[in-house]
């Protein structure tokens, strides 16, 4: 069976390999397994697989994921599914999708 895919070649996902501590982070908090490690550092598995949660941003404390989180509308059906009222589809221009 195929992995389950976002969307090819659309994802705002970005990571910088110089910038990448190996701290694992990422690997821990992502919940589509997008990221490997590999000789001590992450890289991109998977990066189609991203929903754009924003999880792996918010969790590195390197800086080396940028991803604009709910562009995606992952977020938007997180909370449906956690019986949220409002889903979260809209961006800030903080880049973090905007719930109250």
């Amino acid at each position: 069976m195929r992995p389950l895919l976002y969307l090819n070649d659309v994802v705002t996902l970005a990571f910088d390999a110089s910038k990448c501590t190996g701290c694992r982070m990422c690997l821990a908090v992502c919940p589509r397994e997008v990221f490997r490690l590999s000789f001590g550092k992450i890289e991109v598995a998977s990066r189609d697989a991203c929903i754009e949660c924003g999880a792996c941003r918010r969790n590195c404390p390197s800086g080396a994921l940028t991803v604009r989180a709910g562009v995606g509308c992952a977020s938007g059906m997180i909370n449906k599914m956690l019986g949220r009222k409002k889903a979260c589809c809209v961006v800030g221009d903080d880049g973090y999708p905007s719930c109250q």
